[in-house]
């Protein structure tokens, strides 16, 4: 963080004296505006609903413009991880700074695989769990019961802690994942196996059964290793927002992991695809494809209530870099599965097609975007509706620790505290009973 030339003047209307502000610089992005000493110089705080214009802290991790549809972990741009590393390497990116080279590569790989069993206790803990609860409600209180069984990485203040707890949380996610899904499923759990893939792993876990062999197919492996890849980090958005939050009150990383878990269940996050294809369900209930331009019509309707999900992104004012990717991740499955005439799927084409080709759609830049092709793929992997945020969880895991350790290790860190407007009673007093 570099102190710029030129300072920022707040003044006032009222005659109150007037406020500099130092103004600092990123490598990139825009400058920003330092308000901590705010309030000891007017009395004042700034008000910022979603803190959409506050920068609360300084990182190297992961840098978006939106303008430009632009997504850089670690300064790569994400099209070129996404088609020359694997998500083990993205991860050993993320968490140290730089990719790893062979050496490196193979140590890390090793150390997640190794890692990838959970105590067995954790199956008595499932046990807990209606069949039918949703996998997010169990992923949430397994991820936070792992600091049950894991006192040797609790500290968040020792980097040994942080560290082993890194390698732990990526390690056990898909473990857990798949545990959840095969839980609610009635079936029995897949240990994990030390000579395949993360991906491949994830995938026998979920899809296999002890009766035979499973036979990872290799076009599913790699679609399952490029979600894992886009959705590894975002920048400061609502889960690692939460996730840095709760770490700043000095808990162990595992309940700060089950906070971001937690948060990203909403429907406004990683909840997004899931809401996708309900919203394609639920077209093909009323219809099919044959109603898709009368729904496309309802969305314009401003009045209608009707929303499209899977279109547009808060941050990318362009095409979302992740959703390119996506796409063609989405068209390489469909047609190794012979899934391109699913009905279902050509709802989704159709509807794909007249938001790219629209000028509504066009003019207000709805682009599909990475949600709307992910939820496409994983339903056709087999991956149920419902699991889909679980699968995002997993894959987000990696951003969120490198997020955590990177505050941890930021000595300028303090616990989050934001103010408030209050707009509540003033002072009163209290009437007796008969009174009121």
């Amino acid at each position: 963080m570099k102190l710029a030339d030129n300072k920022a003047t707040l003044s006032f209307s009222n005659g109150a004296p007037s406020v500099e502000l130092p103004v600092y610089q990123g490598n990139i992005g825009p400058d920003v505006i330092d308000i901590r000493k705010l309030y000891a110089q007017s009395g004042m705080f700034t008000y910022d609903p979603g803190f959409l214009s506050t920068a609360a802290c300084q990182s190297a991790i992961t840098y978006i413009d939106g303008d430009k549809g632009e997504l850089l972990y670690r300064g790569y741009p994400i099209e070129q991880l996404a088609k020359s590393c694997n998500f083990l390497e993205t991860c050993y990116l993320l968490l140290y700074g730089e990719l790893p080279n062979v050496q490196q590569k193979a140590e890390f790989e090793e150390r997640v695989t190794k890692h990838t069993m959970v105590n067995e206790q954790m199956q008595f803990f499932l046990r807990g769990f209606r069949r039918d609860a949703h996998p997010m409600a169990v992923l949430t209180g397994l991820v936070g019961g792992m600091s049950a069984f894991y006192h040797d990485s609790t500290d968040i203040h020792n980097p040994e802690h942080r560290e082993i707890a890194a390698i732990r949380l990526i390690a056990k996610m898909p473990t857990l994942v798949a545990m959840a899904y095969k839980y609610g499923m009635g079936q029995p759990y897949m240990y994990p196996k030390n000579d395949l893939s993360y991906a491949g792993n994830f995938m026998r876990m979920m899809f296999g059964n002890p009766c035979e062999e499973y036979q990872v197919n290799p076009v599913v492996e790699k679609a399952l290793d490029r979600i894992f890849i886009l959705h590894a980090d975002h920048e400061q958005n609502a889960s690692t927002s939460t996730v840095r939050l709760c770490g700043s009150s000095g808990t162990n990383p595992f309940a700060a992991i089950s906070a971001g878990v937690a948060c990203l269940w909403g429907p406004a996050h990683g909840g997004a695809n899931e809401a996708c294809l309900n919203m394609l369900e639920q077209i093909q209930a009323n219809g099919g494809i044959e109603k898709v331009g009368e729904f496309m019509e309802q969305v314009k309707d401003k009045t209608s209530g009707v929303k499209l999900m899977g279109f547009g992104h808060r941050v990318y004012k362009n095409y979302d870099p992740r959703a390119k990717l996506m796409q063609e991740t989405c068209n390489e499955i469909l047609s190794e599965l012979g899934l391109e005439n699913d009905p279902l799927f050509a709802l989704a084409k159709k509807l794909e097609k007249i938001a790219l080709e629209d000028d509504y759609f066009v003019q207000r830049k709805l682009y599909p975007n990475v949600d709307f092709y992910s939820g496409i793929v994983q339903r056709a992997i087999g991956i149920p509706v419902n699991l889909f945020t679980g699968i995002f969880a997993l894959a987000r895991t990696v951003g969120w620790i490198a997020q955590l350790n990177e505050q941890m290790g930021d000595p300028e860190y303090k616990i989050g505290r934001p103010r408030q407007l209050f707009t509540g009673s003033v002072a009163r007093e209290v009437k007796p009973i008969d009174q009121r």
